[in-house]
């Protein structure tokens, strides 16, 4: 089996294996392209000469092994527009609604302007390192605010990178992803931030002097350790009021197309009962009975809620609030009152850390939250944990019977 290898750009060269004919008579000469983007190597005529002389060996026993896929072209944003979107991420066994819409807003941002021209066989590993440096410099930002992204986000695109090459290999398009090899951004550690006692009271107080609707929703969100979709996507049946207690078994992440998103939980774990105090559940129970009736007595016609849907906190018209308006509405009344700022989430999080402080066990403490076991929450918060090992060990100073030494 005969080889040759033929330049045919400033740093590409075709590799083409001679298998003489195929039965119609056509001439059967598989061929790929190598395209070199070491500087170094390309100055060196020996080296290179034996490296290309490696890949045509590498060529031609992949054509004899059958590994070896004809090159297609495709570009990548044909495949992504064609193949990956109709045929793999729109079904939600494969992606989840609305981390589609996360991937689609990374590929049109970042990635389709870097990769939508190239075919997907003429991607390499350095197109991808070059990828990954740029996403390091400010001009990667787009949303006008200073600095560079940071390592979450870096991770998150090319976590959509990676996905779509991947099924590309799957779909054989391309032999191998070229994602693979490529070091990622060190994962960001995650700094938990959580209200002491002193400040929670104080913000209690503060929200008492909002209207009803949002003092029970922020009130809830810290008592009962919801993430903001849960709370939103609470209704009126959900609350037991005999038991004190609320299902959690929706969750609203977004709109799509103008229309809320409503699915189950994060995870399975996540679908749960929560005890909440009673006397939460006796103002929860007053305002449901009274002020969300006369709510919908008021809006009338206006009433947006889909048919059977009780929506516990809502606009006036039925609909709930969308997430992000809930975290616009916590920054605002936390800057109008004067009170240290931390995320909506951290009332999920000063929650937690409350009740493992009072004794509660991690297990108890996870099936609350909705974690699926005490690892992910003893990681979460390990400077609670850390502080309670060093109480409980601290509680045996009493038995220290021996004086001092005053050596």
């Amino acid at each position: 089996m005969k080889g040759s290898i033929e330049k045919r750009g400033k740093n590409s060269w075709r590799l083409r294996i001679d298998l003489g004919y195929h039965p119609d008579g056509r001439r059967n000469r598989p061929s790929k392209t190598v395209t070199i983007e070491d500087k170094a190597l390309l100055k060196t005529k020996k080296k290179l000469q034996d490296y290309l002389e490696d890949q045509l060996a590498i060529f031609k026993q992949e054509v004899l092994s059958g590994t070896y896929i004809k090159p297609e072209k495709t570009t990548f944003k044909e495949f992504v527009d064609k193949h990956w979107r109709p045929k793999f991420a729109s079904d939600p066994d494969n992606l989840a609604p609305s981390t589609l819409v996360v991937y689609d807003q990374h590929l049109a941002t970042h990635i389709i302007p870097s990769f939508g021209h190239m075919r997907l066989d003429d991607i390499q590993t350095m197109h991808v390192v070059d990828f990954l440096a740029y996403l390091k410099t400010p001009e990667a930002r787009k949303d006008g605010k200073p600095g560079t992204l940071g390592n979450g986000t870096q991770r998150d695109i090319l976590k959509v990178l990676r996905n779509v090459l991947n099924i590309a290999v799957e779909w054989k398009f391309i032999a191998q992803n070229p994602c693979d090899g490529v070091r990622w951004p060190k994962k960001p550690e995650t700094k938990i931030e959580v209200y002491d006692e002193p400040e929670i009271m104080e913000i209690i107080d503060a929200l008492y002097q909002q209207p009803t609707v949002w003092w029970l929703l922020i009130l809830g969100t810290f008592l009962g350790g919801f993430r903001r979709g849960e709370i939103v996507a609470l209704e009126i049946q959900d609350c037991d009021f005999g038991d004190n207690s609320i299902l959690i078994d929706e969750n609203i992440p977004m709109k799509i197309d103008r229309e809320y998103l409503i699915k189950a939980p994060k995870t399975r774990s996540s679908v749960r009962k929560v005890k909440m105090p009673a006397w939460y559940m006796e103002e929860l129970k007053e305002y449901s009975t009274k002020e969300w009736k006369r709510q919908r007595w008021t809006a009338g016609s206006k009433w947006k809620a889909p048919e059977g849907r009780q929506f516990l906190f809502h606009k006036g018209d039925g609909l709930p609030y969308h997430p992000n308006y809930v975290t616009r509405w916590w920054r605002e009344f936390l800057k109008k009152n004067g009170f240290r700022h931390i995320k909506l989430h951290a009332l999920r999080h000063t929650s937690a850390t409350f009740l493992l402080e009072q004794g509660l066990t991690a297990r108890a403490v996870a099936e609350r939250l909705g974690h699926a076991n005490e690892k992910t929450l003893l990681s979460t918060y390990s400077h609670v944990t850390k502080s309670m090992e060093e109480r409980a060990a601290q509680e045996f100073d009493r038995f220290q019977r021996r004086p001092k030494s005053n050596i």
